[in-house]
């Protein structure tokens, strides 16, 4: 979940690891918010975790959760953080169709991430394969492509956050849906995403990764969390894709 308001300049692409990623794949998985789109950036992550956590209090649940968690300024790990008390519950139901419904309001003031678009398109149109995997909320990552004439380039492969809560990422529950349902080998594909558990889900279901860093303190998350190859633009990734640098298969 991405909920930084401020752009720094991107960091340095690792060109010869990028060209050995972009040869490699026929598959690409892509994380939603952040690589395909600012999903809060006019609709911060931080304010909506406040609601829901509001929302909780206003019902009596304040002692569902800790302090941390209650000043936590990412609405997933409040949505964890229930339904690991009260698994499969009404109210984890109720709090995860209350997050949907934001993500939602959030596409309409979402910012698409450089050259993010170009990119999509360029992979599709050299027969490159591509999938969403997020934790997001599937109906909001078809509402946001659709409205950027995008979801052609994807559907029907968008696999994102069901009530199962204990599936989200890291666990690599939605790539390993992705690679099986586009009969994909792991060895053939690349996940972008932009977090540690991106990361690692990446690394437990054996996909490449290419951690995408808008600023320095995300590249530095994506390093410490194991992650060889990190971008923080796309144009150097589209440039090498018209200059011939992949096709699919």
């Amino acid at each position: 979940m991405t909920s930084d308001t401020t752009q720094t300049e991107p960091v340095a692409a690792d060109t010869e690891n990028l060209g050995r990623l972009v040869r490699g794949a026929r598959f690409v998985l892509w994380d939603f918010d952040g690589p395909i789109c600012r999903l809060f950036a006019g609709h911060t992550a931080e304010r909506v975790a406040a609601d829901l956590v509001d929302w909780l209090e206003e019902r009596g649940l304040r002692g569902l959760l800790t302090q941390e968690e209650r000043e936590s300024p990412d609405p997933h790990a409040v949505l964890r953080a229930v339904d690991r008390r009260h698994p499969d519950s009404d109210l984890v139901a109720e709090l995860e169709e209350r997050l949907t419904q934001e993500e939602l309001r959030a596409t309409a003031s979402a910012m698409p991430t450089a050259y993010a678009d170009p990119l999509i398109r360029t992979w599709t149109a050299v027969g490159v394969r591509l999938a969403v995997a997020t934790n997001n909320a599937p109906r909001v990552v078809r509402t946001y492509l659709t409205g950027r004439s995008l979801l052609p380039c994807f559907t029907p492969h968008i696999y994102g956050r069901t009530q199962e809560l204990r599936l989200l990422k890291p666990d690599p529950h939605t790539l390993v849906r992705a690679l099986s349902a586009m009969g994909a080998a792991p060895s053939a594909s690349l996940f972008i995403g932009d977090s540690p558990s991106d990361c690692e889900a990446a690394r437990l279901a054996q996909v490449p990764f290419l951690g995408y860093a808008r600023n320095e303190r995300k590249e530095k998350s994506l390093r410490d969390a194991g992650a060889d190859t990190v971008i923080g633009s796309f144009e150097p990734l589209l440039a090498l894709l018209r200059t011939g640098g992949a096709s699919g298969g």
